[in-house]
């Protein structure tokens, strides 16, 4: 990608490449970590912390931004979120000190949050963040859940994988 961008800004005419820099710019300036969810935003707290509508009681954690973004067009979520900065991961040397744990127990002690969504990768480093999250939690009389598994909408069961379909099958549900 920096490669084409870099090509478009040697065919564009000067004045419009600087446009274009400059803009960059005074995003950068203008983007901060909101202080309450750590969501990248011009604006702190963000428009997701600060809107009245959002169902309070539930919070989705999220290993990034992207993922808070990802988890944000799905319209039957209205909770609010908490951006863990990443995923555990001992041996790269990334452990909870590394992440914002301390930050997220802080907030679930306020007392307002009833259920935690854990809404990290389903990866080894996001299951390791999942269960050590939970176990971390459950002492503080919040309930804990995890984001389903299964098959992607529209996929065929011959391409799936025997993890995906055994977590298919674990997470099967009533059809009302």
């Amino acid at each position: 990608m920096a490669e084409r961008l870099s090509y478009h800004l040697l065919k564009i005419p000067p004045a419009e490449a600087e446009r274009l820099i400059s803009a960059i710019q005074a995003g950068r300036q203008k983007m901060r970590l909101c202080a309450v969810c750590y969501n990248v935003s011009e604006l702190d707290p963000c428009i997701i912390c600060s809107d009245p509508s959002r169902d309070k009681t539930v919070l989705a954690v999220v290993e990034t931004p992207q993922d808070l973004l990802a988890l944000s067009k799905v319209k039957e979520y209205t909770g609010l979120y908490f951006v863990l900065g990443g995923a555990l991961s001992p041996l790269d040397g990334i452990g909870p000190d590394d992440l914002r744990v301390p930050n997220l127990i802080n907030r679930l002690k306020s007392g307002t949050i009833t259920e935690i969504i854990i809404a990290t990768d389903t990866d080894s480093k996001g299951e390791t963040t999942a269960l050590y999250l939970a176990e971390l939690i459950k002492h503080l009389n919040i309930k804990v859940t995890r984001l389903g598994y299964g098959l992607p909408v529209g996929g065929d069961i011959e391409y799936a994988d025997e993890v995906t379909l055994a977590r298919a099958i674990a997470g099967r549900r009533v059809i009302d």
